[in-house]
């Protein structure tokens, strides 16, 4: 499980290393960000709204922010084991106001600060091709609609292709004219997540450059 993971990295880890993929952050600063998300998350399942200001952890050692985190992800996952899969909730997507789509975005957000975590540590493991290629799917059906709904990037203006070489099946974001990016599920997901560089996976100067904008949060 990847709060497992994620907690057993914290638990033997340097928690003033700095995590690359996320500017400005140290590993402490990643773990207060994702304990707080996943007490959010079980609050907007449990409450069914997104009104809650999670309290940071008292003991920031790393014994005390350890069981802190491990705490938390805890509460999440007894709150969408014990709930309906289609009971109500406040969400992200309109389109599934239920405890499910919490299950899908708890998974996809703790793995990739699982992997923040790993490449902070020089510890990164490959991702599962299946759950990358979700997460792929996620952002074209969740997360590029929502940033493009509140007005945090504009529609984009050629419609990117993203093939997966690992996997089968192709997802399209945007309206217009095609651009095909090719390569990993994982790769594809962390270029969504600005967690790889279009520069170095990206040969179509368009599909840079609209890889490089807010896709996603």
């Amino acid at each position: 499980m990847h709060t497992e993971r994620f907690g057993d990295l914290v638990r033997d880890a340097e928690l003033d290393a700095p995590v690359r993929s996320c500017p400005g952050w140290s590993l402490r600063d990643l773990v207060v960000h994702l304990g707080g998300v996943h007490r959010w998350a079980a609050h907007a399942v449990v409450a069914g709204s997104p009104d809650l200001r999670p309290e940071p952890p008292d003991d920031d050692s790393r014994a005390g922010l350890t069981a802190w985190y491990r705490r938390h992800a805890s509460h999440l996952v007894d709150v969408l084991t014990s709930t309906a899969p289609d009971a109500p909730a406040w969400t992200l997507d309109d389109r599934d106001p239920t405890a499910t789509f919490w299950r899908r975005r708890q998974v996809h957000e703790t793995a990739m600060h699982v992997w923040d975590a790993e490449d902070a540590l020089d510890q990164v493991r490959p991702m599962d091709p299946s759950l990358a290629w979700d997460g792929v799917l996620e952002v074209r059906d969740v997360m590029y609609p929502r940033q493009v709904r509140l007005g945090r990037v504009l529609p984009l203006t050629h419609t990117i292709h993203l093939a997966g070489t690992d996997v089968s099946g192709d997802a399209a974001l945007g309206d217009g004219e095609p651009i095909v990016v090719r390569a990993e599920a994982e790769v594809l997901l962390r270029l969504l997540w600005h967690r790889a560089d279009p520069g170095t996976h990206v040969s179509d100067p368009r599909a840079r450059a609209a890889l490089s904008g807010a896709l996603t949060p």
